[in-house]
């Protein structure tokens, strides 16, 4: 059984519940003779009763385990005091490789597009470079000679055994031969570092470019007959599956941020995610401009949300506990909004699940503080809200959400 089919079965019994109530209540407004309703009021007759939103829920237990619920008891602490950064998303140099030619030529094709998962070693375009075919012939060709003059320098070598050359010409075919298989490394190795190499990684003219490392293509700038010089990038690469935010630390705060320090980031284009990290460098040289010190946090990329250039802010821990006394706290995970408010699920001791309306306080790293709406030990849902909330809904409102 999957888990939208199990959902749905959790929403029939949420509605069973919600409709036996609804029962009694409509018998107890008949019995009352409610007042004749105003004239004006006429053409709401045929619709509905809106319905009160669900607060006990329960779910069959193989709900409960496919959606991966999972409870934590409510605790009284002191929340660690942090300070709130703005940054950036960028990626890691050390993950990131421009894609450009050794040489100047002219895009003959383009094998990869912007956006494109791509591999170490694939191959990204092809540029035609028009002195790529003489410079095999030149390696081709001092090749064929130094086999030659190896081939020469060991024959006089058996002669001079048998006393019928001197040792002056074989020394002179030995240097002979030496030199030519130096010269025809040196082309190799020239070769091989255009990416042409003589093994036969390319034919005539065509010079391939393919992929430094494995990663994402973030930008592109290659169009098919383009020309194209050495110092020109038609590529960029960067692995996204951890990125940095680039945390901008005023002076004034440059003492309370340290190395480690655990981070919460919330960007802005994901108001209601967070993304845990620690500090793994902070800067050594302010910003003239900005006055301003960079702190480098490491992200996983999560789902793929993080994108490059992206703003938002770092909570980061200080160190020190929060000047005021210990409140209930949850996880922030726990925390969801329905209609506008928060509220938590808690699991009673039958098993059911009970809707609480809560008011939050000051929050910290993964977690927040509740001024109302529960009890010290109350076990609260910190994985799995989502479902519960799905069933809430559709519950309560017929499936519309």
């Amino acid at each position: 059984m999957n888990r939208a089919v199990l959902i749905s079965f959790a929403a029939v019994a949420v509605v069973a519940i919600g409709c036996s109530r609804g029962t009694r209540s409509t018998k107890d407004n008949v019995a009352k003779q409610s007042p004749p309703m105003p004239a004006n009021s006429a053409s709401h007759l045929d619709e509905p009763e809106h319905k009160g939103l669900l607060k006990r829920i329960r779910l069959d237990p193989e709900v409960i385990v496919e959606a991966n619920i999972k409870t934590a008891p409510v605790v009284r602490e002191a929340l660690i005091a942090t300070i709130d950064l703005p940054g950036e998303v960028a990626s890691d140099p050390d993950k990131t490789a421009r894609v450009s030619s050794l040489i100047a030529g002219r895009l003959d094709s383009v094998a990869f597009k912007e956006g494109q998962a791509v591999k170490k070693g694939d191959l990204l375009a092809v540029i035609k470079v028009v002195d790529l075919a003489k410079a095999k012939a030149a390696y081709a060709a001092t090749a064929a000679k130094a086999v030659a003059a190896r081939t020469n320098a060991d024959r006089l070598q058996e002669l001079a055994e048998k006393r019928l050359a001197a040792s002056q010409e074989v020394l002179s075919a030995r240097a002979e031969a030496d030199a030519l298989e130096a010269e025809a490394r040196a082309a190799d190795a020239q070769l091989r570092a255009l990416g042409a190499g003589a093994a036969g990684n390319s034919t005539g003219s065509q010079l391939p470019l393919r992929a430094p490392v494995s990663g994402t293509i973030v930008s592109r700038d290659a169009v098919v007959g383009q020309s194209v010089t050495a110092d020109q990038a038609i590529a960029t690469i960067a692995d996204l599956e951890e990125v940095w935010f680039l945390a901008r630390v005023f002076e004034k705060n440059l003492g309370q941020v340290r190395t480690g320090a655990g981070a919460e980031v919330q960007l802005n284009a994901y108001p209601k995610e967070r993304f845990q990290g620690s500090i793994e460098y902070v800067g050594k040289q302010i910003d003239p401009s900005a006055r301003t010190v960079v702190a480098r946090i490491r992200l996983s990329n999560r789902d793929d949300l993080l994108r490059l250039g992206l703003f938002g802010t770092a909570r980061v821990a200080t160190g020190s506990p929060a000047e005021r006394p210990a409140a209930l706290v949850v996880a922030r995970s726990a925390i969801s909004e329905i209609g506008n408010k928060p509220v938590v699920f808690v699991r009673q001791p039958d098993g059911d699940f009970e809707l609480h309306d809560v008011v939050l306080g000051e929050g910290s790293l993964g977690k927040v503080e509740v001024v109302n709406g529960l009890r010290e030990g109350e076990q609260v849902v910190v994985e799995g809200a989502f479902t519960l909330k799905s069933a809430v809904l559709k519950g309560t409102f017929g499936g519309e959400e």
